[in-house]
C-alpha cells in the first residue's frame, strides 16, 4: 500500500470508527456515493480549467486530474455493475459546500483556496481509502488502494498550485480549514455519504 503518511498529517483528525462501521453497513451507498464523489471532482477541475484559462500550471494539473476522476468514475460504475448495485440520485453531503462557503470572494485569494479545499476533499478521500480498504471484500480492498497513489497525487497538485498562485506558506489559511475539515467529520449527520460525519445516536 502506498505510503499516505503525509496526507494523515495534513488532516487535523482520522475518520472516525462510527463513520467506518456506517459505511460497512451501506455498501451500496458508499459505491453510488464514491461514483458522484469522482464525477463530481472532475467537474471541479474542469470549472478551473474554463475560468483560469490564463494559468498555464493549473491547466496541465487539472486536465490530467479530470482525466483519471473520470477513469475511477468508470472503475466505481463497472464495480457497481458486477455487485448489481443500481445507480441512483443522491443528495451531497454537507462536506464540500460547508468547505467551500468560507472561499474568499476576491481574486486571487479565491482561487487559493478553492485550491486548498481541493486539498483537503482529497486527502480525506485518500485517507478513508487507505482505512476501509481491509475491511471491504477483495476485489473492492484492493480497488480501494489502487486509487491511493493517484489521490495523493491530486493532493500534491491542490497544494502545490495553491502555494504557487498564494507566494505564502498558506499556514493560516490551511489551518482554518483543517479545522473546519475536521469537525464537519466528527459531527453527526442524518444520512450516509462517502464524506459525511457520524451517525446520529
Amino acid at each position: 500500500m502506498s505510503d499516505i503518511s503525509h496526507i494523515t498529517a495534513f488532516l487535523a483528525c482520522p475518520t472516525p470508527d462510527e463513520w467506518m462501521q456506517w459505511a460497512l453497513a451501506n455498501e451500496a451507498l458508499l459505491l453510488i456515493d464514491h461514483a458522484n464523489c469522482e464525477k463530481k471532482a472532475a467537474a471541479t477541475a474542469m470549472n478551473l480549467m474554463y475560468r483560469y484559462v490564463d494559468k498555464t500550471d493549473l491547466l496541465k494539473k487539472m486536465s490530467q486530474l479530470a482525466r483519471e476522476e473520470l477513469l475511477h468514475f468508470e472503475q466505481v460504475v463497472g464495480l457497481m455493475v458486477e455487485k448489481a448495485i443500481e445507480y441512483e440520485h443522491l443528495s451531497p453531503s454537507r462536506y464540500a459546500s460547508s468547505l467551500r462557503a468560507h472561499i474568499r470572494t476576491h481574486e486571487p485569494a479565491k482561487l487559493v483556496d478553492t485550491l486548498i479545499v481541493g486539498a483537503f476533499v482529497e486527502a480525506r478521500s485518500c485517507e478513508r481509502f487507505a482505512a476501509i480498504a481491509p475491511l471491504l471484500d477483495a476485489k473492492t480492498g484492493r480497488f480501494y488502494r489502487s486509487l491511493l497513489r493517484s489521490e495523493s497525487r491530486h493532493f500534491e497538485d491542490y497544494l502545490e498550485l495553491a502555494r504557487l498562485y498564494d507566494g505564502s506558506d498558506l499556514a493560516d489559511r490551511i489551518a482554518f480549514f483543517a479545522a473546519e475539515e475536521a469537525r464537519l467529520v466528527t459531527s453527526t449527520d442524518t444520512a450516509f455519504r462517502f464524506h459525511s460525519g457520524i451517525p446520529e445516536h
